[in-house]
């Protein structure tokens, strides 16, 4: 690591951190709207955004810095098992594509903006509704966290902020400062200020991983070199693990860690907030399907970066914390200046899905905690200043957990999350295509499988972490060692078939459906579709 502070990185990378906020605020002027002061126009972007805005828009949510620190990281640490993320995102896009313009086409219809609405309105149970928006806050709340602490991480590597005896306030002050704009401009415009430094950010990433595949293996000899050098790192015994340190494909022992850990991730990435908020921004339902179909060439891209992680090894990169493997190896590989370009790559890819996910956690604190439970009269305006003030209070307890915890440990509380979000797959998925679960077997369903889920992984120890220090536990019945979050969700799916024939059998109520099949087809301009209605009538619909 070089001594002091990188003054030429710093400089780009401050140029283009300014040219984004500059950005952020002037979004509000963006396509702006007669009244402004609803969630369908601060939370959603006015539903407008057409197929590239939602391409470059979703691409900014789903591949975030930790796609661009935590992978490379995670392959850096243990090898190829690291690449579970690539095959997961390969999954993910015919899965959507069976089921989110359906969710788009109802929640137009009846002018939802979270998918607790969409619950709450195929079930008619406030109480699952809950339980759905509950979960997706506690979700979203550590995925946040990684993102700031991939700021931090570039912050670090430059040298800003003084060594780890500087006063606590000056080691942290560029990350506040980093914190309050970013808190600042999303306020300010909403979803649209995610929306337009989107293009920057995914531009500013591919330039980067095209220079970086090209630029570094030429550096280090080739790739021959490479996974020669990355070979013999990985066969080193763990002192305390007492195993080799990783291998270079994975072996026989973790294959069902890896496929299961795979398959759950890409069932849990679209229940998250965030990527519906991005979805149901999109202007029609073509948008969406489109979006299905080009997004795979991001997994072209995430594939190509993981590779930095043995990069990482081959160049000699020796860091304490993961998290600081790629940015140090940009600073040790690439010119000061470039460095700096690749530095703000990984910070704007931090600030946009940051504000994003903020977005989503403020509505659905809005529309099904605070409208449900303690204002259920709430005008849009209020529903709007509610959002905005929530979206600060998320940001908040992300950079307190990112201030207070281990940051080496950031991604097992968000891979904890992926656990969390996946138990609301049966109720939104499955409510899009039947009615046939009961909204109580729903219910209990999610409580299993949260509270399995929650004990299993707090069960699990690490070298560094006496609970939460993994994600991956025996699978009960089988005895092999599988992904915890996929374990959850079948013992969820389980619990809510046997008791919805229970509950049906003994006619327990069921609650209103509000919704109609044509609903889940219905494309922008059909009539019924409310778009672009007045606050007060969209209100009405609930």
């Amino acid at each position: 690591m070089k001594d002091g502070v990188n003054g030429v990185a710093l400089g780009v990378f401050i140029f283009f951190f300014l040219a984004v906020t500059v950005m952020g605020f002037l979004a509000a002027r963006w396509r702006r709207a007669e009244n402004e002061q609803s969630l369908d126009e601060w939370g959603l972007g006015g539903r407008s955004f057409g197929t590239w805005v939602t391409w470059f828009l979703l691409g900014g949510d789903l591949y975030t810095a930790y796609t661009f620190v935590a992978v490379p990281a995670a392959i850096y640490a243990a090898g190829a098992s690291g690449f579970f993320a690539v095959p997961y995102t390969i999954l993910v896009y015919p899965l959507i594509f069976t089921f989110l313009p359906r969710l788009w086409s109802v929640s137009h219809r009846h002018g939802y903006v979270t998918t607790s609405d969409f619950v709450r309105g195929r079930f008619g149970s406030k109480g699952l509704s809950l339980a759905v928006a509950v979960t997706g806050i506690l979700a979203t709340m550590p995925y946040i966290a990684l993102q700031l602490v991939g700021i931090q991480a570039v912050l670090d590597v430059m040298g800003v902020g003084g060594g780890e005896n500087t006063n606590w306030f000056v080691k942290d002050l560029p990350l506040l400062i980093a914190f309050g704009v970013l808190a600042a401009y999303t306020y300010s415009s909403g979803l649209r200020a995610p929306a337009l430094i989107a293009f920057v950010k995914d531009g500013l990433i591919y330039i980067v991983i095209a220079v970086a595949i090209i630029y570094i293996p030429i550096k280090l000899g080739g790739f021959d070199d490479i996974f020669a050098k990355a070979g013999q790192a990985f066969s080193q015994v763990n002192p305390a693990t007492h195993k080799p340190r990783g291998a270079l494909a994975p072996a026989e022992a973790s294959q069902w860690t890896y496929a299961t850990l795979a398959l759950g991730s890409a069932l849990a990435l679209f229940m998250y907030p965030h990527s519906i908020t991005a979805t149901l921004s999109s202007r029609s339902r073509e948008v969406i399907r489109r979006n299905t179909t080009i997004l795979p060439l991001y997994s072209l891209m995430l594939g190509l970066l993981a590779l930095l992680g043995f990069m990482a090894i081959a160049a000699g990169v020796k860091v304490t914390n993961g998290q600081l493997a790629i940015p140090q190896l940009f600073e040790d590989m690439f010119p000061d200046w470039f460095a700096g370009v690749a530095f703000a790559a990984i910070g704007i890819g931090a600030l946009v899905p940051a504000a994003i996910m903020s977005i989503a956690a403020a509505n659905l604190f809005t529309r099904n905690i605070y409208k449900d439970f303690i204002k259920p009269d709430a005008t849009a305006e209020q529903e709007t200043k509610v959002s905005k003030l929530v979206s600060l209070l998320v940001k908040v307890g992300a950079l307190v957990f990112v201030l207070t915890m281990d940051k080496t440990v950031a991604i097992n509380f968000q891979l904890l999350g992926g656990i969390w979000i996946l138990q609301t797959f049966p109720a939104l998925v499955g409510g899009l295509f039947t009615r046939w679960f009961h909204r109580w077997a729903l219910l209990a369903g999610w409580a299993v499988g949260m509270i399995y889920g929650t004990a299993a992984a707090y069960g699990i120890a690490s070298p560094t972490q006496k609970h939460f220090g993994g994600n991956a536990k025996e699978i009960p019945g089988i005895g092999e060692i599988g992904y915890i979050g996929l374990t959850a969700f079948v013992l969820n799916v389980l619990v809510t078939v046997v008791l919805t024939f229970v509950l049906k059998a003994v006619k327990a109520p069921e609650g209103v459906d509000e919704t109609k099949p044509e609903d889940y087809t219905a494309d922008a301009g059909d009539p019924g579709v409310q778009v672009e209605l007045p606050p007060a009538t969209a209100d009405s619909a609930h």
